[in-house]
């Protein structure tokens, strides 16, 4: 039984979404997130399968805003906020 509990407790926490990374110049990457299957768009390009921040009302929580870091690349954002 406390082996169950254990190995249940192990399993929750590997499930818990990644944190976002604030700092000085972003707001902290968006939480709320979903996965984008790989695909072909229209135009030919092959896209690969991707995490992205679920759409809202602002582009400074996004992965790939400046000071943003991605939780699931590393890499951290460059692109300016259109708004």
């Amino acid at each position: 039984m406390k082996m169950s509990i254990a190995l249940g407790l192990a399993m929750a926490a590997l499930t818990v979404p990644a944190s976002a990374q604030y700092n000085n110049y972003g707001s902290g990457s968006n939480q709320n997130n979903h996965y984008v299957q790989p695909h072909t768009q229209s135009n030919g390009a092959y896209v690969g399968g991707h995490y992205q921040t679920n759409p809202n009302a602002t582009q400074r929580d996004n992965y790939g805003a400046t000071g943003n870091t991605n939780p699931y690349t590393g890499q951290t954002g460059s692109r300016n906020p259109r708004w």
